[in-house]
């Protein structure tokens, strides 16, 4: 099998240990991670080859992410080095009813200051068959958004497939360009969308019909029909759009879903109901990795893919840490209808 290949920004992240907020917190836990390579790891573990695009500082806290990559068995035969320091960011875990927040320390990271010309994106793609990036990485720089289109562009060119998850982060648009003036050019050479209905919204004002996400605890996914037909619509080579659904009843319990359209019809999934919640970061990127793995192994199978990334997902949040660590099997356990927890002997 051939390699998916992910390119984006890894960080350090550091959280106070527990439930803690910041200001009661005397430690931090470390811990490695971002959109793209959160990806990566899922994927590697459920054994496809990957190989994760990046520039990491020339230091020890840059080894530190490097091993971090090859300890989980993603590639990292085309990682740069250069550039001043590795992004942070800080995370305090929510509970309840306190929501968790997010402090980003990421100016001048080595990833910040790619440019275009500095990967050699034809050998990048040379052994694989997949390309996926995120909307986090056009929101860091210029040289970020240009070396993703350039990247997008070798890949439509090699028949390589190209994904893309949206993924809105108000926060990180801050070097004069606002995401409607760069992402669709971006997601114009994308096959597969994945997104919420906030992502769709900021980035090319399309809204779902009839929804408020910030109240009830239920979601329904039909109300999402009309996202996926209107980014299909803008973006006429894109083959399916998928719809993240998550009802946040509190910060401890959300309700998780999905849906996929693939241009003839709208495919639904199981709503799981994650009542204690572990880590929720990185959830939409479990769910990016386990739809990738269904499509590349379940082909012209779209219901089972989408089943298959909403499991993995769901299992994604009983996992501390940004990276989905669950197996194929567990997955397809939970897939089965078993969520009953029992020890495994």
């Amino acid at each position: 099998m051939k390699n998916v290949v992910t390119f984006g920004e890894i960080m350090l992240r550091l959280t106070p240990p527990g439930w803690k907020r910041f200001s009661q917190a005397s430690e931090f836990d470390v811990v490695y991670g971002g959109g793209e390579s959160n990806v990566a790891v899922s994927l590697a573990n459920y054994g496809i080859p990957t190989q994760f695009v990046t520039r990491l500082p020339n230091n020890d806290i840059g080894d530190c992410a490097l091993m971090e990559m090859r300890k989980r068995g993603v590639g990292t035969d085309h990682v740069l080095r250069g550039g001043e320091r590795l992004g942070i960011y800080f995370l305090e875990m929510g509970a309840v009813s306190r929501g968790s927040k997010v402090v980003y320390d990421r100016a001048h990271s080595a990833m910040s200051s790619i440019e275009p010309g500095m990967v050699n994106w034809e050998k990048v793609f040379r052994d694989a068959s997949w390309f996926h990036w995120t909307g986090i990485t056009p929101a860091i720089s210029q040289g970020a958004a240009e070396a993703c289109l350039e990247a997008i562009r070798m890949a439509n060119k090699m028949g390589v497939m190209v994904s893309t998850d949206l993924n809105y982060r108000k926060n990180l648009w801050n070097y004069g360009k606002a995401p409607d003036q760069v992402m669709p050019d971006l997601v114009e050479g994308c096959d597969v969308i994945l997104g919420n209905e906030e992502d769709a919204e900021k980035h090319f004002d399309i809204h779902p019909e009839g929804v408020d996400v910030t109240h009830g605890d239920t979601v329904d996914a039909k109300a999402y029909i009309s996202v996926c037909r209107q980014l299909m619509e803008k973006f006429p080579r894109c083959k399916k759009v998928i719809v993240t659904l998550r009802g946040s009843i509190s910060a401890s319990h959300n309700s998780w879903s999905g849906v996929l359209y693939n241009g003839e019809e709208l495919l639904e999934t199981n709503t799981y109901q994650v009542t204690h919640i572990v880590d929720r970061v990185g959830g939409g990127d479990s769910f990016m990795g386990g739809l990738i793995y269904g499509l590349l192994n379940y082909r012209n199978d779209d219901q089972k893919a989408l089943d298959f990334a909403v499991a993995a997902s769901c299992l994604k949040h009983t996992i501390y840490g940004d990276a989905n660590l669950v197996t194929v099997d567990e997955v397809e356990k939970l897939m089965g209808g078993d969520a009953s927890g029992r020890v495994a002997r």
